[in-house]
């Protein structure tokens, strides 16, 4: 199998949005834009924008990564113990809930 990888800016742009689309539900606003705002003087914590370092990206790819790897392989496993010759959504379904107990 192929070395599965993800764009740390990818995953920092995923981040960024779940984090303003969060921020907007706690405030109590509709919409999914929500304008950069920089934090300077007198800026609450509240009004910050959140970030992520580089290696706490890095880490997340990584994780996805085994994630994912782990993931196709039980999958792959249910499939060949059904005779299947490809991988498909019913498979993933299957093995999702052990999955996330096992993460």
């Amino acid at each position: 199998m192929d070395q599965i990888s993800f764009d740390p800016d990818l995953i920092h742009a995923i981040f960024k949005h779940v984090w303003s689309r969060r921020t907007l539900e706690r405030e109590g606003k509709e919409g999914d834009d929500v304008t950069e705002r920089e934090a300077g003087v007198g800026t609450s914590k509240k009004n910050r924008p959140t970030s992520a370092n580089a290696k706490a990206l890095k880490l997340s790819c990584e994780l996805l990564r085994v994630f994912l790897a782990e993931a196709v392989q039980r999958a792959a496993t249910v499939a060949e113990v059904e005779g299947a010759n490809k991988i498909e959504v019913t498979h993933f379904e299957r093995i999702l809930p052990q999955l996330l107990l096992d993460f």
